[in-house]
């Protein structure tokens, strides 16, 4: 059987699928980013979940995308976790970009990440072109959900924010400074805590100017930085996978066409379109790369 997922810093969806195609099981986990997390806390969320855990040693393939997978330690270290669990199983892991241009493009194009964490790559048709090293949440990440859920925070704190929506934003979230550091600095998973603050921007069913604002000069601020460097944004469709990207395609809509940008595909979940991607590998029988 193979098993396909798709994994980041909050949760990681998963899919069994049998030697004809079939979809056998379809489930999820906390998020599995290597670069996060110690060996220990991704094996025991791996054992959490009862699904997994029941047709673990029957399969013999595993391809795992997730966020963190970009750099060599974190990928070797997520592998050899994957390897112990899945004990009979072929484990290949890449980067979550290679999830995102599987689920949107089979030709040339850039293709964006907007989650928790944000990327983006060229795909030529053959391979992914990324000359930019992804640093994570600290350094980088413009536009993704952290991004916005630390800019909510700055707003909030050095009193920017409108008083209405600072009222609102209170009374959701807890914000004591004492309660934020410890979850900054003490626990696991900064990155996803500063992005659940974002889930505040789209509670509306109209955008906010405040909200607006932000959102827009976050995007812009990604595609200046992780878009433009490409020379190909500017002859190729640009798609974008994720849960800020989904909620945000009007104002990507707007920036790319002020831009003289090709808009593609706004995916909020890849999963679905790698499980076809997946059932077409094995119904031609061609080996993944």
């Amino acid at each position: 059987m193979y098993l396909i997922a798709d994994g980041g810093s909050t949760k990681c969806d998963w899919v069994v699928i049998d030697n004809s195609g079939n979809i056998i099981i379809e489930t999820t986990t906390k998020g599995l980013n290597p670069s996060v997390f110690q060996e220990a806390t991704l094996l025991e969320r791996l054992k959490s979940n009862t699904e997994l855990c029941v047709v673990k040693d029957k399969i013999n393939h595993l391809s795992f995308f997730g966020a963190g997978c970009g750099t060599e330690t974190p990928k070797s270290k997520l592998k050899k976790v994957l390897e112990s669990f899945f004990i009979q199983a072929e484990v290949i892991v890449e980067e979550d970009t290679m999830a995102a241009v599987q689920a949107v493009t089979q030709t040339p194009a850039i293709v964006c990440i907007l989650g928790t964490g944000s990327n983006a790559c060229f795909y030529d048709g053959k391979k992914i072109v990324n000359p930019v090293a992804s640093l994570g949440y600290i350094i980088m990440d413009e536009a993704s959900g952290n991004f916005f859920g630390k800019k909510l925070l700055q707003d909030y704190f050095y009193r920017k924010m409108p008083q209405d929506i600072a009222i609102a934003f209170n009374a959701e979230f807890d914000l004591s400074p004492d309660k934020i550091k410890q979850h900054l600095y003490h626990h696991e998973n900064p990155n996803a805590y500063l992005a659940h603050f974002a889930s505040f921007i789209f509670t509306q069913k109209e955008i906010n100017p405040y909200f607006y604002r932000i959102l827009k000069e976050g995007i812009e601020e990604f595609i200046e930085k992780r878009v433009l460097l490409f020379e190909e944004s500017k002859k190729h469709p640009i798609h974008f996978v994720g849960s800020i990207a989904h909620f945000s395609k009007n104002i990507i809509k707007e920036i790319l066409n002020e831009k003289g940008l090709l808009l593609g595909k706004i995916l909020k979940r890849p999963i679905t379109n790698l499980i076809t991607y997946h059932q077409n590998i094995i119904a031609n029988g061609v080996k993944e790369n």
